[in-house]
């Protein structure tokens, strides 16, 4: 990469954690409180639609659903959501923390995803990450594209040399939109076509960096 390298923006579902089993729990719990679906959420469904926007994720899953329904089911799920990680957390991928401490001697770290309010502080505040990232951004926020919180992050922070980790389609195509090189987590859960530099495990990120 770049020797000249000043931010890492990383996605957070499959490239920082696997949040994936909570999630589902956590939906499932809300499905339960509603008499109108009639489906179990796994934890590969959750695994399907990780890093779409939030909002499209029901779209795809609950397309039965009139608007007010999915309303009641959005605020349901994000409630219960926030709960179950403040409980549980995640899982976090071998070697994260050695590697975040490695990687911020020479660059600052940040976070953008396409999650609700609140999700990226629990992961930092859960597993004490706070203090690897300077800033981070999500759909939540302004409901805007990744791409356009990933340029957010760029500007907020100066940043003249920012890289993207993620492990979709969508996170290739947000780095794109955005202008910045990326690096694809190929042990996450998408698949990226491009090429692209890769990491096979978190602690690459050391080879390149």
């Amino acid at each position: 990469m770049n020797q000249q390298t000043d931010g890492i923006i990383f996605d957070l579902d499959g490239t920082l954690w696997d949040s994936t089993q909570a999630v589902a729990d956590a939906w499932q719990t809300s499905i339960s409180k509603l008499d109108y679906i009639d489906r179990t959420v796994t934890q590969e469904d959750v695994r399907a639609i990780t890093g779409m926007p939030y909002n499209a994720i029901y779209d795809k899953l609950f397309p039965n659903l009139n608007e007010n329904q999915r309303q009641e089911l959005m605020g349901l799920c994000a409630e219960e959501e926030l709960r179950h990680l403040k409980a549980e957390g995640g899982i976090l991928y071998e070697g994260l923390e050695e590697t975040l401490t490695y990687l911020q001697q020479k660059h600052q770290l940040f976070i953008v995803s396409n999650c609700q309010v609140g999700y990226i502080d629990i992961f930092l505040e859960y597993h004490n990450m706070q203090r690897f990232f300077t800033d981070h951004g999500c759909f939540g926020d302004f409901h805007k594209p990744k791409g356009e919180n990933i340029k957010d992050i760029i500007r907020r922070n100066n940043l003249k040399s920012a890289v993207y980790v993620g492990d979709t389609k969508g996170d290739y195509e947000a780095s794109q939109l955005a202008g910045v090189p990326f690096v694809y987590a190929r042990y996450g859960f998408g698949e990226v076509a491009a090429d692209v530099p890769h990491i096979d495990q978190f602690a690459d990120l050391r080879k390149l960096f």
